[in-house]
């Protein structure tokens, strides 16, 4: 029987922190996706694992159209985040939210905002950049993610002018 290496003392509050950092951007990603207009790109598959993280394990994976997020155990037990997005040709609402996706990950795991430092967390080793279609590759051979929609909210400025012209 293989016996677990200990676990570093600064593991603990490092994964704490990484796993804190990912559902703020995770919840941030779900609010930017909730102003389009769009049904279709509202729509996501998660999948969640909630046995005890080891070497390998998905804890959490998002994948939208324009959107994919993912919190997952890498060697010596520690965690990180990849991510991806659609490339988006035009300047658009969808660029405006890739766009904003891509800047809460760095802001939000920026040394300058968390008590250890959990920029290493972040993973770019690879990257999706074509979320539509493993969207669509996921949708069709699921065995893992749940199918949610995010409801529609539009955007604050974009509320004002509607509530105004009632």
């Amino acid at each position: 029987m293989k016996q677990q290496q200990p676990v570093n003392s600064i593991q603990l509050p490092y994964n704490k922190i990484v796993k804190e950092v990912y559902c703020a951007i995770y919840r941030n990603a779900k609010q930017l996706l909730a102003t389009l207009e769009r049904e279709e790109l509202r729509y996501s598959l998660e999948r969640e694992d909630k046995t005890t993280p080891k070497v390998g394990t998905i804890i959490h994976e998002f994948i939208n159209p324009l959107i994919y997020l993912r919190l997952e155990c890498h060697p010596n037990e520690v965690l990180a985040i990849h991510y991806g997005f659609e490339q988006v040709l035009a300047v658009n609402q969808y660029s405006k939210v890739t766009s904003a996706f891509v800047r809460s990950i760095y802001k939000l795991t920026s040394k300058d905002i968390t008590t250890i430092n959990i920029e290493n967390a972040v993973r770019t080793d690879w990257c999706i950049k074509t979320c539509s279609e493993m969207y669509e590759y996921i949708e069709e051979r699921n065995k893992h993610h749940t199918f949610k929609q995010i409801k529609y909210k539009p955007a604050t400025v974009r509320r004002k002018q509607m509530q105004a012209v009632a």
